[in-house]
């Protein structure tokens, strides 16, 4: 019998659930550590609703890109859409993981997880054009700006990057990029953007 004193179990696992598309409602395990940030369910929808406005229901053709994957949330509701390709980027082994134990259990084949370091990866992918990239580093570590260089030789000319962070971004970050949406809530700012015209 357990002690009055026995302190609580952590809990190591939580659950993402995935909003629309052919695993609409579906609920996924994700491990808990440090410095994850699983997508809110309503950051999610708000901007899936802007890319359904943008593309309809025609997610075939789309390639994507997941470069801080984390819990998955966008990599796989990309997927449940019907994304033709998707990339999930995780350096944290145990999190990679447990991505691949649940691309398998949607048996969403078009999903590739990679477990390695998001900047690494984006410098390999280069030659691969991407019409959506997820961009949601851990915060306070100024990752973004060593990462959109990276990210406008990956993008389609007509392709969308979203970006998420713990405040506004600066000009000089956003150089040769242009916004499309924009949103926010009392945690984060987040947005859609494309390539600035040449």
């Amino acid at each position: 019998m357990k002690s009055a004193h026995t302190p609580a179990t952590r809990k190591t696992v939580g659950e993402i659930r995935i909003i629309g598309g052919t695993h609409r409602s579906r609920r996924l395990p994700v491990l808990l550590a440090e410095g994850l940030r699983p997508s809110s369910d309503r950051v999610r929808e708000t901007v899936f609703n802007w890319l359904q406005h943008l593309w309809g229901n025609d997610w075939a053709d789309k390639h994507v890109l997941d470069a801080f994957a984390g819990s998955g949330a966008r990599g796989f509701e990309a997927a449940s859409r019907g994304a033709g390709s998707v990339i999930l980027v995780e350096k944290n082994k145990a999190i990679a993981a447990q991505l691949t134990a649940n691309r398998d259990k949607l048996a969403a084949t078009q999903c590739r997880v990679l477990a390695q370091d998001a900047l690494a990866a984006l410098a390999t992918l280069g030659h691969q054009k991407m019409d959506l990239i997820f961009l949601d580093p851990p915060f306070k570590q100024n990752l973004l700006k060593a990462c959109l260089p990276l990210v406008l030789t990956s993008l389609a000319s007509d392709g969308y990057v979203y970006i998420e962070s713990e405040a506004a971004l600066d000009d000089a970050c956003l150089e040769n990029l242009v916004m499309v949406r924009e949103g926010k809530t009392a945690q984060v700012r987040f947005g859609l953007y494309q390539k600035a015209a040449e």
